[in-house]
């Protein structure tokens, strides 16, 4: 059965291997050199302490993961945060990334966030499938954004609301900060969605 858990620095080694290949051959990401082991398990530290950050196991190997990041710098941007999911060859098109999507929509409307993001490079159907399913409405298309793999790449911006935008919103609550019981509910429930995937 998969589980569905926090992600922690020590996981680094295990994250890069599944972001890696994204890196060398795609442009999903818009990275063109695989970060070091240990740099990539400070990003990974950086994130946790803010936002969620899940790995998912299946057979006790990490075969995916997904997170969110804040969206834009600026204070009056606080309410924004950007996701982004990435899985193992062996385990991409089997629902999980809806999963953990779901998930981190979840934890993040707990913390007050307002709108979820992801920026995405085109074409990529399955991307777009996946975000379509989730409600996400596509807001704009920055042309050219990025050159990568010889070529010119086309970025869509997706927007999903998840909270209320009557009056003057709280100051976010720091990841850590959650009721441990609820993220405990949520993983759980993430892990029992994605058993019924295979």
């Amino acid at each position: 059965m998969a589980q569905v858990r926090l992600a922690t620095r020590a996981d680094a080694a295990a994250l890069l291997a599944v972001y890696a290949p994204y890196v060398r051959d795609t442009a999903i990401t818009f990275e063109v050199a695989v970060p070091t082991v240990e740099a990539f398990g400070d990003r990974v530290a950086s994130v946790a302490d803010a936002y969620p950050y899940l790995v998912v196991e299946d057979g006790g190997a990490v075969v995916g993961y997904a997170y969110a990041h804040r969206f834009g710098e600026r204070d009056a941007y606080g309410w924004n945060a950007e996701l982004s999911v990435y899985f193992a060859p062996s385990h991409r098109g089997r629902g999980w990334g809806s999963v953990l999507f779901w998930a981190l929509i979840d934890l993040l409307s707990q913390q007050g966030v307002r709108n979820a993001y992801s920026l995405v490079t085109m074409p990529n159907e399955p991307s777009r499938r996946l975000h379509a399913k989730l409600g996400f409405e596509l807001v704009g298309i920055q042309r050219q954004a990025g050159w990568k793999l010889g070529a010119w790449h086309d970025v869509a911006w997706l927007r999903r609301a998840i909270g209320p935008f009557e009056g003057e919103p709280a100051p976010l609550v720091p990841f850590g900060d959650l009721d441990a019981e609820a993220v405990r509910e949520v993983l759980e429930a993430a892990a029992a969605m994605s058993a019924g995937t295979r």
